[in-house]
């Protein structure tokens, strides 16, 4: 009998996912209700933060994070190289430009010495001003912000955490999305993540009156509250009733439905046990690896450090092994296991060639794509799982 396939990432879904689910649907509110503003609550309460907004997707918190920044031309943002393309995408949304930064080509991080060298030239570019910097927390490693949040206070700049690798990760400033040392932090909720409502992202910050711009910018930038009309022109009694809404300023529909949110609240009962069931993982890997000689790097934790590990992103030398990566991607899935690539680096990319400033070469993005691969990693893998895994990688290689 076939054993089954494995693929690189996968939700973990149980019966009390499914039963707060159909608790949802047969409520009054399949779109805005009260699983919303619950699941907001307590997303907030598990990170540390005092607020929480939920949007449709990482995507959508993102560029709703980037537009309430209030950003023109002539503003740049720097973005690692390193990452899923909306990341710098969010700032091309907003008008605004990029400059992208080298990481480290082994964690695939961007390093404080990668963000001064992508700061110098930012400061180079004639007519343009540095507005902020969006860290990435890689395959859940959390970066170091001491340095830039003490020169973005500095510049009165912003620094927009791209957590959707992150949940339930702890780093040098405490919880991943405590935006103790950030204006905001950024979640997804996709399936391969560490819990997931379908599709789904959030914003958490610390500042409230920042949360109720993000609400309403998530609503088709729409004000349903009285006592803040400007006034429609109709007077008092067509311009103050009860089903009046104004709309201020531009916005997009960027909620997350209650059933969504209903699915969310039950994961994050469980959050503990994916970061713990994922670090477990990634230790099993790292000790039979190493058992079995397979010729490939991961990159140890530093100490104090706890990644509530999104990927298991190794790097292997494909031309020292004398195999393409498709090759052997191609024969791990024949053998029932799916791996995938994350990420080509964004300053490649066909759109950003021409329009990122400050080209230049960046080899530590490059070396880390040259070598990556992503093995399979999800809660309910067992460590048998990861057995058959090495073997298979150790037969390929």
């Amino acid at each position: 009998m076939a054993e089954a396939f494995l693929p690189y990432g996968r939700q973990s879904i149980g019966q009390d996912d499914i039963d707060a689910v159909i608790e949802a649907l047969r409520s009054d509110f399949l779109t805005t209700g009260p699983w919303v503003e619950r699941f907001e609550r307590e997303l907030a309460d598990t990170v540390g933060a005092q607020q929480a907004v939920a949007v449709a997707n990482g995507t959508a918190a993102l560029h709703l994070a980037v537009l309430s920044q209030n950003l023109t031309p002539e503003d740049v943002v720097i973005v690692p190289s390193l990452t899923f393309v909306a990341t710098a995408n969010a700032v091309a949304f907003c008008g605004a430009q990029v400059v992208f930064a080298d990481v480290d080509g082994e964690t695939g991080l961007m390093t404080e010495e990668g963000f001064l060298e992508a700061l110098a030239v930012v400061e180079g570019l004639e007519g343009y001003r540095f507005a902020g910097v969006i860290p990435v927390h890689y395959a859940g490693r959390p970066v170091d912000l001491s340095l830039m949040a003490d020169i973005c206070a500095g510049e009165r700049a912003f620094i927009i955490e791209d957590a959707c690798h992150a949940l339930g990760s702890r780093g040098p400033q405490g919880r991943i999305g405590s935006a103790e040392a950030s204006d905001m932090a950024c979640f997804s909720f996709h399936p391969v993540k560490t819990l997931t409502t379908g599709e789904g992202g959030a914003i958490t910050t610390n500042d409230v009156k920042l949360a109720e711009r993000l609400r309403q910018l998530r609503s088709h930038g729409l004000e349903r509250r009285a006592d803040r009309f400007g006034g429609l022109g109709f007077g008092d009694g067509d311009d103050n009733g009860p089903w009046v809404y104004e709309m201020p300023e531009l916005g997009y529909n960027y909620r997350l439905p209650d059933i969504n949110c209903a699915l969310g609240v039950a994961q994050l009962t469980k959050l503990p046990r994916f970061v713990a069931q994922r670090r477990a993982l990634v230790q099993a890997y790292r000790h039979r690896l190493a058992e079995a000689g397979v010729p490939l790097s991961h990159a140890p934790e530093p100490e104090g450090e706890e990644a509530a590990f999104h990927l298991m992103a190794v790097g292997i030398d494909f031309p020292a092994v004398g195999k393409r990566r498709a090759e052997v991607m191609a024969d791990l899935r024949a053998r029932g296991i799916g791996t995938q690539v994350h990420y080509v680096p964004v300053h490649r990319q066909p759109y950003w060639v021409g329009r990122q400033l400050g080209r230049r070469e960046l080899r530590g993005a490059d070396r880390f794509y040259r070598h990556s691969l992503s093995l399979p990693l999800f809660p309910d893998m067992t460590e048998a799982d990861v057995a058959r895994v090495v073997e298979a990688l150790a037969a390929v290689l």
